[in-house]
């Protein structure tokens, strides 16, 4: 076990420093965007219900092309990524008959590490009006032809690096059926054994205008929720007794994103919604909290109502559908350039630790935690309970051949403050911070076997 006493200075708020390394994001174009978003356009419809048999029209169409998209880029890095399809027939809401859903994913596994996984996702079926309705033209290109197309450019510029850890690309079918693409790849992680570091759900990320004429092109939303989908009665109890509600992995998750923003070169940054999903709605995120793997979404900051899940058509002098000509491309760019720059960090650093604390009736605080593979440090931050952001506390340098990391935080009271621990790289790449409060760790809980 290994023991300090850390001094109660440096509370300003902290920035590791990081080896130089090049911007992975500069690369992502625009025009690449645009034409990827007009070519699955110009399949019609994408909606799940339309035949995986079309070469012209259709979803099945639509997935073809998405997984030579994918198989190109892998040419292109020399057979990085592999490329396949995951599908399961599927009924339930929305699919009255059994459908093959299917998901085109492509890996690029990590030389070190490659059990740890990160996901850039996005769900590449359209709809209009009536759900039901596989038959009308339904372009779908803000929903969610631009979140197809982030994942597309994601791939194209991330696998010309290497990592330690793996990044999964996937585009989604049956979203708007009822979350059954995702539903798909999250029973695929876990029966791959996946370690999921985070999963980055995009879903309407090419526009910055709502139906009321209010536009915000400076920022994109990230939703992310409180209390934990896979806790139970027992964890959330916990929770409120010892704090938990506002620490999940994927509301650090978010805070992480957000920090990323304010640090990259461009103006343009995260408004965290602190909420699972827009009210009363949902994507393909969801289903993966449900398994206990963190997991967010990002959404435009203000929709635009009149062009999403809208027939084609022009009434009371008001056009409808969702359509190419209502987006907006350089915000799509945006976006896509902070998902590289998120997924680039968070697979070059190691997991977040699993940390516990014991601030009970005494006048400091106990952190604990087991060392964390690709770990050289650790940083100790904390956050006053009433508090957005975390505070650097300080630094522990990781002993190779400890059994446990502790350390001793003193005069910190364990009743005014929510503690976490990071995970350093050699390189400086820093993990999202882990809480050290029940349900904190970037892990599923464990299962009552009762």
């Amino acid at each position: 076990m290994r023991y300090l006493i850390l001094p109660a200075a440096c509370l300003a708020a902290f920035a590791a420093p990081a080896i130089a390394h090049d911007d992975p994001a500069e690369p992502v174009s625009a025009e690449r965007l645009q034409a990827d978003v007009e070519t699955m356009v110009s399949f019609g419809t994408r909606h799940t219900l339309s035949g995986l048999e079309g070469t012209e029209r259709g979803i099945g169409a639509a997935l073809r092309w998405g997984r030579a998209e994918f198989e190109a880029t892998s040419a292109a890095c020399g057979g990085c990524l592999e490329v396949s399809y995951v599908e399961r027939e599927m009924s339930g809401r929305r699919i009255p008959e059994p459908v093959l859903i299917r998901n085109a994913i492509a890996i690029q596994w990590g030389s070190e590490r490659p059990n740890e996984v990160v996901i850039i996702q996005g769900h590449i079926d359209s709809r209009v009006s009536d759900v039901m309705n596989a038959e009308a033209d339904a372009p779908g290109a803000n929903d969610n032809a631009s979140g197809s197309a982030l994942v597309l450019e994601a791939a194209r510029v991330l696998s010309q690096h290497e990592y330690p850890t793996t990044i999964v690309y996937a585009l989604l079918m049956g979203e708007e059926q009822g979350l059954y693409g995702g539903n798909l790849l999250a029973d695929y992680a876990t029966e791959q054994g996946w370690t999921v570091k985070a999963v980055l759900n995009n879903d309407v990320v090419g526009g910055s205008c709502g139906s009321d004429g209010v536009c915000e092109s400076g920022y994109v939303r990230v939703f992310s929720e409180g209390v934990r989908a896979d806790a139970d009665e027992a964890t959330r109890a916990q929770m409120r007794s010892m704090g938990g509600g506002n620490d999940s992995p994927s509301r650090n998750l978010s805070r992480w994103i957000a920090d990323i923003a304010e640090a990259g070169a461009e103006d343009f940054g995260v408004r965290q919604t602190w909420r699972s999903d827009r009210m009363g709605r949902g994507g393909d995120h969801l289903p993966f909290l449900d398994r206990g793997y963190p997991a967010i979404r990002f959404s435009v900051a203000i929709e635009d109502y009149e062009h999403q899940h809208q027939d084609l058509r022009v009434e009371d002098g008001v056009t409808y559908g969702d359509t190419v000509d209502e987006m907006e491309f350089d915000f799509l760019a945006s976006v896509t350039r902070l998902n590289v720059a998120a997924a680039d960090a968070l697979a070059r650093a190691p997991m977040p630790p699993v940390v516990q604390s014991d601030g009970i009736v005494r006048p400091d605080v106990l952190l604990e935690w087991e060392p964390v593979p690709g770990a050289v440090r650790y940083n100790i931050y904390r956050r006053a309970t009433d508090a957005r952001d975390w505070i650097w506390r300080d630094m522990l340098e990781a002993d190779p051949a400890a059994d446990l990391n502790s350390v001793t935080l003193a005069p910190d009271r364990g009743d005014d403050w929510i503690f976490g621990v990071s995970s350093v790289a050699a390189d400086g790449a820093e993990s999202p911070v882990s809480s050290a409060v029940p349900g904190g760790q970037f892990y599923p809980l464990p299962v009552d076997s009762e």
